[in-house]
């Protein structure tokens, strides 16, 4: 143990702690505390990146999804992430920020704009950006959402969220569903259901029931391979039970991603209904397109009571989150129910009014439908000669490939998985795991065919290859000249 000072270790400081096995802890990312990654990052990192990564290692908190960091980044334009030595990176992760393309020039004049006419609004007042992005969000949205409240980030909109619900319905108690994502303050992990953000935090918020997700793969109920929608009955059950339940919350699609069955909300929202429940969808990771249409939740013909959105929202530049709620619940003038410094912030609006009009106007939701249809094509042809792959899943553009050793072996699986991203990203590719497993593929919307060629060519050849020595051990060192195939292409 280090030597602490005596009078820190008498006021009780918990200075050490167990860590449980690292395995439990791939849900949300791949993990810094892998040691493929530290493989990786010795053989990838100059000594000038190492000098950096090792600064911002003795100024940052350590946790396990971050510092210390992967790269050091000097640039991103496009679908292109530029390291510190000068490689190009095709991102299909982005953190869901991405929708039009990183430095998208439209979005960098609107900001610019803005910036020279009104770069703040205090607090009492409110500016003509803030009024026209929530009267656009309000038209856009599905069902009878008209009023809203904008946050600086999701995980802040979704606590407006549960806010509210307590206010409109008198109850406290929400059902959301095990290994989802809301966020990571303590009322989102509350209700979220990844162990790498709830376990050791202590008591969470009272009230917080879980339900099993959509996903047969880990179905308690045995459904086999196809869902038969008895987690949604599952759920009516509890509402039932519990008898005083504020909402359900839930991610439409989760972003492993899992895709639930068409009637699955449907079910839901009835349930809701009867039982004086209101539904709140989280589409923060996914919404204004990812998924082909603007919304998530139109692809299954439901209109929630509470629609928290965020990430690309702000043209990935601005960090912004709207929760968008129908005019009935608009019953709670004397609570603060948000009271954000940067919640009617002009810049932040006038980038969330370019990227929706950009979405609109080069009709990208048709885009990511094509792409993410043309995708899943390539990986399903792939995968009947490849085990490797044992499952594609995808909606849109928001694309997971599950990677299968070849065993019952979860260690196993999620080796494999990783091995292959950190070869991709040799190849110039970039995207996360989820689930230890899942290779989550999130490109911006704006991706040429080119890129989409490239990097169906990256992924192919990197798995074929995997699945050629799968008893050799990880090389994992990207050539000095890096950089992904054809970085400057156009359609």
């Amino acid at each position: 143990m280090p030597d602490w000072p005596v009078s820190l270790i008498r006021k009780g400081l918990r200075l050490t702690r167990d860590r449980p096995p690292i395995d439990a802890l791939k849900t949300e990312g791949d993990l810094n505390l892998s040691g493929i990654r530290q493989a990786w990052s010795q053989r990838a990192i100059d000594a000038e990146t190492r000098k950096l990564l090792d600064e911002d290692t003795k100024y940052f908190l350590h946790q396990s999804l971050s510092t210390p960091c992967l790269n050091v980044l000097s640039g991103c334009q496009g679908s292109y992430l530029t390291d510190q030595q000068g490689r190009k990176f095709l991102d299909f992760h982005g953190n869901n920020v991405h929708q039009i393309g990183f430095g998208n020039p439209t979005l960098v004049a609107a900001i610019t704009k803005q910036l020279e006419r009104l770069p703040f609004c205090t607090r009492r007042y409110t500016n003509e950006p803030a009024i026209q992005l929530a009267n656009t969000l309000c038209s856009l949205a599905p069902g009878e959402a008209n009023r809203v409240l904008f946050a600086p980030s999701g995980t802040a909109a979704i606590g407006m969220a549960l806010k509210l619900a307590r206010a409109v319905t008198g109850r406290f108690k929400t059902i959301s569903l095990w290994d989802s994502f809301h966020g990571a303050s303590l009322d989102a992990i509350s209700i979220g259901g990844e162990a790498i953000f709830r376990r050791d935090a202590g008591p969470l918020l009272p009230g917080c029931e879980h339900a099993p997700p959509p996903d047969p793969a880990q179905c308690p109920f045995d459904c086999g391979h196809l869902c038969n929608l008895k987690c949604a009955d599952y759920i009516d059950y509890m509402l039932r039970k519990e008898g005083d339940v504020a909402a359900v919350v839930a991610e439409t699609v989760r972003s492993t991603p899992f895709i639930p069955p068409k009637d699955y909300w449907k079910r839901i929202r009835a349930a809701c209904d009867r039982h004086g429940t209101l539904l709140i969808l989280d589409e923060i990771p996914h919404c204004l397109g990812r998924t082909g249409t603007m919304f998530t939740c139109e692809q299954f013909d439901v209109a929630p009571d509470i629609l928290v959105v965020g990430k690309g929202l702000g043209g990935g530049v601005f960090p912004l989150a709207a929760m968008i709620a129908r005019g009935g619940l608009n019953v709670a003038p004397d609570l603060a129910l948000g009271h954000y410094t940067h919640e009617k912030n002009p810049v932040a609006c006038a980038a969330g009014l370019a990227t929706i009009r950009y979405i609109q106007e080069h009709d990208l939701l048709k885009r990511a439908r094509d792409l993410g249809q043309r995708f899943g094509e390539r990986i399903l042809q792939f995968q009947k000669n490849h085990p490797i792959v044992r499952e594609f899943r995808g909606l849109g553009l928001l694309m997971g490939i599950v990677i299968s050793a070849g065993n019952s072996s979860q260690e196993a699986d999620q080796q494999l998985a990783e091995e292959i991203m950190y070869e991709c990203l040799n190849r110039g590719l970039n995207f996360k795991l989820t689930l230890g497993n899942i290779l989550t593929l999130t490109p911006p919307l704006t991706l040429t065919d080119r890129e989409m060629d490239d990097a169906l060519e990256v992924l192919e050849s990197v798995m074929a290859e995997a699945e050629s020595r799968m008893d050799a051990p990880f090389a994992g060192a990207p050539a000095k000249s890096g950089g992904s195939p054809h970085p400057d292409s156009e359609d």
